[in-house]
């Protein structure tokens, strides 16, 4: 019977730090790698790729340099929208979260 309740008071202490872990690492951005393609799609879904030299060179014949910081975001329903950066104060804060 003790060695029940501590297994499982181990495992609530295991669940508990894990979680803690998670939320340390939310809000952390990377950098893309060389070649690496983000989609975002409008209910928030996010997903990388990393195309072979054939599809990435297609893809580059679409694509256009991005000229300043840019923002995105999700409602409470995780529908993404894209933040106008277009004056200085937004862009100031775009590179100040960038950071």
């Amino acid at each position: 019977m003790q060695s029940i309740k501590l297994v499982v008071i181990a495992g609530l202490l295991g669940l508990s730090a894990a979680q803690a872990f998670a939320e340390d690492t939310m809000g952390t951005m990377t950098m893309m790698k060389a070649g690496q393609v983000t989609a975002i799609t409008p209910d928030g879904h996010m997903g990388t790729m990393m195309p072979d030299a054939k599809m990435s060179a297609e893809m580059m014949k679409m694509a256009k340099p991005v000229k300043h910081c840019m923002m995105m975001m999700t409602d409470a329903k995780g529908k993404a929208y894209m933040i106008d950066t277009s004056t200085k104060k937004a862009q100031a804060e775009c590179e100040k979260m960038a950071m």
